[in-house]
């Protein structure tokens, strides 16, 4: 009965996702240790449909707090030194909170573009306090959680004005974004067997999503194209979703909850259940 349940259940939420995963490459530790620690790029889409589901289930598992504590101990060991010779750790507090940040951001980023109806003030307050108590299920520090909506929405435009960087991951999928990869695969497994025409017109429009769901401060800083062209497209898909999904039975908006615990059940049989990074 939660909005967090509500929104976080609903299709239209995963479509910010692409610049969410930007915004994280872009913080200097998540950033450094995607690169130094992982084979994100070798098929990033097959990456974040099997880790997805295990986030999500941190919202929607009956055991949420064992899993999300799970997720929280597969980053002991991810640390170093980044390009600059500055040491990170992807336990450090700041930068731990950040890629859920994010998260947190996609969810009120979808309910402002792509839902019919905007959220209250009231309920933006309530939608942000229940993304706090997604939080503490990591069992992690909650120091650098702002208390509040309007707190939040500070702390995050300071660190995209101030603290975000051109990373190497992010540049490279700034790059895959802009121009299309002929080695990373933008599709799950299997995918590569749709024709180039199609394959071209889906990279296009993952261009438009991606770019049209950061915020402006980011396109700016880092020189990201966008034309007042693209705005009126990406104003216009996001009308299409606003819509379109009024005509979609809310039993099929509102995949993730189901989806997440049959991947749940199935991994609890099989004994395969892995948190993703």
């Amino acid at each position: 009965g939660s909005l967090l349940w509500s929104y976080a259940g609903d299709l239209r939420s995963l479509l910010p996702g692409a610049a969410a995963g930007l915004l994280q490459l872009m913080h200097p530790g998540i950033g450094a240790g995607v690169n130094e620690h992982s084979a994100f790029f070798d098929a990033p889409f097959d990456r974040i449909y099997r880790s997805v589901p295990q986030i999500w289930a941190t919202i929607f598992a009956p055991d949420a707090g064992r899993r999300g504590r799970g997720i929280r101990d597969l980053h002991r060991a991810i640390g170093g030194v980044d390009e600059r010779h500055r040491r990170y750790h992807a336990l450090q507090p700041e930068t731990y909170w950040w890629a859920h940040a994010t998260f947190t951001w996609e969810i009120f980023k979808a309910a402002d573009v792509f839902h019919p109806r905007g959220l209250s003030a009231e309920d933006r307050e309530r939608l942000y306090a229940e993304t706090m108590t997604w939080y503490s299920r990591y069992g992690v520090s909650m120091r650098p959680v702002p208390p509040d909506y309007a707190t939040f929405q500070s702390r995050f435009w300071h660190i995209c004005a101030r603290e975000l960087e051109l990373t190497p991951a992010a540049a490279r999928a700034l790059e895959i974004a802009r121009y299309g990869s002929e080695t990373v695969s933008l599709m799950p497994v299997g995918g590569a067997r749709i024709e180039r025409a199609g394959r071209l017109g889906k990279e296009r429009r993952l261009r438009l999503l991606t770019f049209g769901c950061l915020p402006p401060i980011v396109r700016e800083r880092f020189d990201i194209p966008w034309s007042p062209t693209d705005q009126v497209r990406f104003a216009a898909l996001a009308m299409a979703n606003r819509q379109g999904y009024r005509m979609v039975p809310s039993r099929l908006n509102h995949w993730t909850l189901r989806s997440t615990l049959r991947y749940i059940g199935a991994q609890t049989r099989t004994h395969r259940y892995q948190p993703a990074a």
